[in-house]
């Protein structure tokens, strides 16, 4: 019998989602509200808010095509609540792992904040990243380990 689940597609649902959600939070509280950076700050004020909206931008494409796959998987009655969950923290964490590592220390586009003593915050952030992506890996696992007594049930199409 076959799976009346798709996980793979629920995964990635997950993923856009977790992805898109942590990003439009990064960027309305640490860009627009907080103000203690924008995405690219390595020129003019005017190019650094041009960056943040094509950041949220991304953003959302990334929370709505998460949303329209969920509710592709929703209708087509074969969405994994547990892989959805897994890769929202997955994407979550990803994202703001490579956010903290890549764009804040290798390429140097932003920091998290313009203080002395960024290391505190870079800390926090990395390990908060880290955190979200040990929680997806678990979720997953666990989702992992069901899946052969789901396999078993089976949809009349």
């Amino acid at each position: 019998m076959t799976s009346p689940f798709d996980s793979k597609r629920s995964l990635w649902s997950g993923i856009l989602f977790g992805l898109g959600l942590v990003a439009f939070f990064d960027e309305a509280l640490f860009h627009q509200l907080l103000h203690w950076h924008h995405f690219y700050d390595r020129s003019t004020t005017e190019i650094g808010l041009i960056s943040d909206g094509l950041f949220h931008a991304f953003s959302w494409f990334a929370t709505i095509g998460g949303l329209f796959m969920f509710a592709d998987l929703k209708r087509k009655k074969t969405f994994q609540r547990s892989y959805w969950w897994g890769g929202l923290w997955l994407g979550a964490g990803l994202f703001q792992l490579y956010d903290g590592t890549i764009q804040h220390k290798l390429m140097r586009i932003h920091q998290i904040r313009y203080v002395e003593n960024v290391i505190v915050y870079d800390f926090v952030w990395n390990v908060l990243a880290i955190a979200m992506v040990i929680i997806g890996l678990v979720v997953l696992f666990r989702a992992k380990r069901k899946s052969p007594q789901e396999k078993e049930v089976s949809y009349e199409r």
